[in-house]
C-alpha cells in the first residue's frame, strides 16, 4: 500500500518498532545505509518480535540506490521543517514517507529536492522539537492509510 523508508537509521528499538507497524498496516520498510546498528540485533528482534517474516524489508546501499528503486513514485520528506502538516497532504497508494534519522533528521539538501507540497510535518506545541521516529512513522503511515479508508483492514 505505502512505502515508509527511513533515511540512515540509528536506533535499533525504533526500526523494529516499525517493522513491527510495516507488518500490520501493510507497509514496506525501506532501510537506505548506512545503519547504525546490526539488523541481526538483540534489541532489533525484541521490538520487532516475529513481525520481521510479516513485512516487506528492503536495504540500499545510499541514498541514490533507494531513488532508483523509487522512480515514478511520490516521495513525503517526513520533517519538523516541512511546510505543511500531515493531514493536508492527500495520499495515493504507493506513495513513499521518508524519515531521516533520529538525532539529525532528514538532510536539508534531501528535503529541498522535493516540491514544497511533499514537505510535511506533524503539528507539535512551539516548545516542542521533535517525536519518537517509531511514533512519527506511525502517525503519518496511519493518516495516509485511514485516507485509503484502510483499504486491507480487517
Amino acid at each position: 500500500m505505502f512505502h515508509i523508508a527511513l533515511y540512515e537509521p540509528e536506533i535499533a528499538p525504533n526500526t523494529g518498532n516499525i517493522i513491527r507497524l510495516c507488518a500490520n498496516n501493510g507497509s514496506q520498510l525501506h532501510l537506505i545505509e548506512p545503519l547504525g546498528f546490526d539488523l541481526e540485533e538483540k534489541k532489533l528482534r525484541r521490538a520487532g518480535l516475529d513481525y520481521r517474516d510479516l513485512t516487506s524489508v528492503q536495504r540500499y546501499a545510499n541514498f541514490e540506490a533507494f531513488l532508483r528503486a523509487m522512480t515514478g513514485k511520490r516521495i513525503f520528506a517526513c520533517t519538523t521543517k516541512g511546510s505543511r502538516p500531515h493531514s493536508e497532504a492527500h495520499y495515493q497508494p504507493g506513495d513513499v514517507l521518508l524519515f531521516g534519522p533520529e538525532t539529525r533528521g532528514l538532510p536539508l539538501s534531501i528535503i529541498e529536492s522535493l516540491p514544497t507540497e511533499q514537505r510535511i510535518r506533524i503539528p507539535m506545541v512551539s516548545s516542542s522539537r521533535s517525536l519518537n521516529l517509531s511514533n512519527a512513522v506511525a502517525i503519518i503511515s496511519y493518516e495516509a492509510w485511514r485516507q485509503q479508508d484502510y483499504g486491507a483492514a480487517r
